[in-house]
């Protein structure tokens, strides 16, 4: 059965609610509220500089009025200048535009144009004095005051003669303001304009940055629809964390894939090994059951008969106990069960196995190289199951007359424990399975478990079997466990 595939949501979906989009919007943002305080600050600066340049100049003008002690009779002739100019520039002719962006009128105590000689004041200038209020306030302010005239922004302050004539100073901040307004403009064209340069900056930078990401995702969901051996390639730009989770994902999926692997050849051995031990009961069974028949039956008369099929049957049913006795020892060494370690003496164990074998052979020539004693940290009954298998297994498979040689040595940090015979040998692909569950070589006898065994209890000790064999060399076993 297949994976089942990932979910993939649809662009634009993903398009409103990916991580690019998120970080272009964050940055488009962030620079906006920069643009907008800057330019906000800069414009505040520069209106208070202009400003203050302004009432700068007023408050010198009326300083120097006043310094200077001028009455209204003395200041005529200054009057009648800039009014003349006034006139000149066009301000009696309302269909004609102002030359100067300044004011100077003299007022009563009412705050009513003072006619200076035969000059009447002019259109603007009443206009000045009706929007400046109070001039005595004016006079004795400290700074200018803001005032409207005839919808046009003006900076004004008051200054009082010797004589006690009230005099109005305005100077007009249209030009001020319409300056402002157009840097405003030019402000938001060019921040627009950078703000639309760095959304595209950053959604290539992104997509850039964001491609190994994608690079996982394919993976991943090319690995959920069952290619186990697909991984996240490198890019040449990337950042150190993308780097290091792309390593981490490698080797997580790497280990996916060994467990997938080993689960399915556990599973593959599971069911080989579940038949080969139904196929290995069934023969005793079938003999044990057939003679109980005939014995049921009553076909067995002859004395001899029934001595027989009691052997057979005791024989079969011997084969089987030693075939799930041996099933029960596989199973608690897959299960890595608690070994009961101790001193043991190799030595001892090896000579042991090759007197058993002179009993059951006495016509084997059995030679023995364990001299001394060769301790190592060990569970005696299962080294003892290794020899015993390993000395079982030369019995069964060569000839009673085959030389056979026991053998233990220790160098380099480990034991090494030898069995060697003179017998016939296998073949390299019969060699390369002996140790698979009931395995046997050109249809021995034999259940097929003993050198399984002999793997499982040296594997449980931390140590490892290996053969060396060839068709008519032999057979050498080397067991080699931690000294």
């Amino acid at each position: 059965m297949r994976p089942r595939s990932v979910l993939k949501l649809p662009r634009g979906h993903r398009g409103r609610h990916s991580l690019r989009a998120k970080l272009t919007l964050a940055n488009v943002a962030l620079l906006a509220l920069g643009i907008v305080a800057a330019t906000a600050i800069s414009l505040m600066a520069a209106r208070h500089y202009l400003l203050d340049k302004i009432d700068s100049e007023l408050t010198t003008t009326r300083t120097t009025l006043q310094n200077a002690g001028f009455s209204l009779s003395q200041i005529e002739s200054l009057g009648k200048l800039g009014i003349a100019m006034d006139q000149f520039a066009g301000m009696g002719d309302e269909s004609l535009p102002a030359s100067t962006d300044s004011v100077f009128v003299a007022v009563d105590d009412t705050g009513r144009p003072i006619s200076l000689g035969p000059l009447k004041p002019t259109k603007r200038q009443h206009a000045v004095a009706s929007a400046a209020g109070d001039p005595a306030d004016l006079a004795a302010a400290q700074t200018p005051r803001d005032i409207d005239v005839d919808g046009k922004p003006y900076r004004m302050i008051g200054a009082r003669l010797s004589d006690g004539t009230l005099v109005l100073i305005a100077t007009s901040t249209d030009a001020l303001h319409e300056g402002m307004a157009k840097a405003v403009k030019l402000d938001l064209a060019f921040g627009t304009l950078l703000l639309a340069l760095l959304a595209c900056l950053t959604l290539f930078s992104v997509r850039r940055r964001m491609r190994p990401l994608e690079d996982m995702v394919e993976t991943s969901s090319a690995i959920a629809e069952g290619d186990l051996t697909r991984r996240v390639p490198s890019s040449r730009e990337t950042t150190l964390e993308v780097e290091q989770l792309r390593v981490a994902l490698n080797s997580m999926l790497h280990q996916v894939e060994l467990a997938y692997r080993t689960r399915e050849r556990s599973a593959a051995q599971l069911r080989r090994f579940v038949a080969d031990a139904s196929h290995e009961l069934r023969t005793p069974l079938a003999a044990i059951r057939g003679y109980l028949q005939l014995y049921d039956k009553g076909m067995l008369n002859d004395p001899d008969q029934r001595k027989r099929a009691w052997e057979r049957v005791m024989t079969e049913a011997d084969r089987m106990g030693r075939l799930v006795d041996e099933l029960l020892c596989l199973a608690r060494l897959d299960q890595q069960p608690e070994l009961r370690f101790r001193n043991v003496d190799v030595s001892r164990l090896v000579r042991d196995a090759a007197e058993d074998l002179r009993m059951q052979q006495p016509d084997r020539p059995v030679t023995v190289s364990a001299e001394g004693a060769v301790l190592v940290r060990a569970d005696e009954s299962g080294l003892r199951q290794v020899l015993g298998n390993l000395v079982a297994n030369v019995r069964t498979h060569t000839p009673a007359d085959t030389p056979v040689h026991l053998s233990v040595t220790r160098g380099e940090g480990a034991v090494r424990l030898r069995v060697t015979d003179e017998g016939p040998g296998l073949a390299p692909e019969d060699a390369a399975r002996i140790f698979d569950r009931f395995f046997r070589a050109s249809g021995g006898t034999g259940s097929g478990l003993g050198m399984a065994i002999v793997q499982g209890v040296v594997q449980a000790h931390g140590g490892k079997v290996g053969v060396d064999t060839a068709p008519g060399e032999g057979l050498r076993v080397t067991v080699t466990l931690p000294a």
